[in-house]
């Protein structure tokens, strides 16, 4: 395969901006009232997103040392081809392209459609909207990651000044108050843990998406240093945001009304500022939902990139322009794969799978540091995780204790996902088996 020369161009900003981006999508606004749906009082609430936040941060760690041990392109991929076997990493980019990535991508990109009608007036079909979307910055990432990344940053920027309005409206204007009493809305039993449990599923889903920052590792100038502040910084910056929402949901609607309105942010800008409160977060709603496509748009494409280099894609998925350094058949590729997936309209079902799959390969992620640090993996100065080997093995622990909630929670789905997991086995034989006979 050609050598072209992989353009480092990202900095520091841009990798706090990719953290950033990659976790605040469109769940931020929705997501509060599922939590208050599961447990309902302010202590457990927002004990629920503080732990979600803390978990983060450990993840964000942990992701940090291991991007200065193996500051590589195609980031998890890499952690888990060089901890494990290609296998176990070819897995990972499979449900990648078929479930966590693109499903995800193409249930924000109609999220953003239908905000999108709503704020214009267009007749679009959401599918048609969405299709667009994904396409125009399909293109956009074909450019190269410097206009892709320049892209997501200022529309981060644009959606956190979107949550920073409506904290501050619903703050000053939203009226309501927060009634720190009862702590606990039953009694202390099996039934409040599996309140917790669910409830930490979609907190566990808001709080995902740090590690596809490590995805472009390969596109930054200094991909140790600048990588690992940028995901603690990003990280943090998420868990103030995230919890600004929810004391200013929980202040204005109290937990019986965040637990009965399925728009949360849209209650709280009409019960601060009217009908027009509620169309400017809808305008904020749709420039997160951009954001993030723009994010998972320049980001995962590096990872099909990755296994076509490593024999395990096609050819031309692992090729990189020559004028702009961009894996520009790879970013097609996911750009028509959540455009099918947005027309077919099976997204919700496959959000269903996403993050039972996602938090095994999260655990196994984390536990490649164990290895690591072992081996002592890393040229150079190494950021080392805070508390390791104990906080590693907390998240190790919290992440198996997830995808267990999901199991007992909706053992279907979870099946489901976990059947798509495993069918990534046979084609990574064939492909490794074809790559043996070139």
């Amino acid at each position: 395969m050609e050598e072209t020369k992989v353009r480092r161009r990202l900095g520091v900003f841009d990798a706090t901006m990719l953290v950033m981006g990659g976790i605040v999508g469109s769940g931020i606004f929705m997501n509060p009232s599922v939590v208050a749906s599961q447990v309902h009082t302010p202590f457990l609430i927002l004990g629920v997103w503080v732990a979600g936040g803390a978990l983060a941060l450990l993840g964000a760690f942990i992701w940090a040392e291991l991007a200065t041990r193996l500051p590589g392109a195609g980031g998890q991929y890499l952690y888990l081809r060089e901890a494990y076997h290609p296998a176990v990493a070819f897995v990972y980019g499979w449900v990648l392209l078929l479930v966590t990535q693109t499903g995800g991508m193409a249930a924000v990109a109609v999220t953003f459609a239908r905000y999108y009608r709503e704020i214009s007036g267009a007749t679009w079909s959401d599918s048609a909207i969405a299709a667009a979307v994904l396409l125009g910055l399909t293109a956009v990432n074909c450019l190269g990651a410097r206009a892709g990344s320049n892209v997501q940053s200022a529309l981060m920027l644009l959606k956190m000044g979107a949550i920073a309005a409506m904290v501050v409206a619903g703050m000053v204007w939203g009226g309501g108050t927060i009634h720190p009493l009862p702590l606990v809305d039953r009694p202390v039993s099996l039934g409040l843990l599996g309140a917790l449990g669910a409830a930490a599923i979609p907190v566990a889903f808001a709080y995902g998406g740090w590690q596809t920052s490590t995805f472009v590792a390969g596109e930054m100038r200094h991909p140790g240093r600048d990588l690992s502040r940028g995901l603690v910084a990003g990280v943090t910056g998420v868990v103030v945001l995230y919890l600004a929402v929810n004391v200013v949901c929980l202040k204005v609607l109290g937990p019986d009304g965040l637990a009965a309105t399925r728009t949360p942010a849209t209650a709280v800008m009409r019960a601060a500022m009217g009908e027009r409160g509620a169309w400017w977060i809808a305008m904020g709603i749709a420039i997160s939902a951009l954001g993030f496509l723009s994010q998972g748009m320049l980001t995962a494409p590096r990872v099909y990139n990755a296994m076509a280099r490593d024999g395990l894609f096609f050819a031309s998925v692992g090729r990189l322009n020559p004028r702009t350094g961009a894996p520009v058949t790879a970013i097609v590729l996911q750009g028509i794969a959540a455009t099918a997936i947005a027309f077919s309209g099976k997204y919700e079902q496959i959000l269903n799978y996403e993050v039972s799959v996602d938090f095994i390969a999260f655990a196994l992620a984390a536990g490649a540091l164990f290895l690591f640090r072992r081996q002592q993996r890393g040229d150079g100065p190494v950021y080392r995780a805070p508390g390791h080997p104990y906080t590693t093995a907390l998240f190790v622990a919290a992440c198996v204790g997830i995808v267990a909630s999901t199991v007992v929670t909706d053992p279907l789905n979870s099946a489901r996902g976990w059947g798509i997991m495993l069918t990534g086995v046979p084609v990574y034989w064939y492909w490794s088996r074809r790559r043996k006979t070139r």
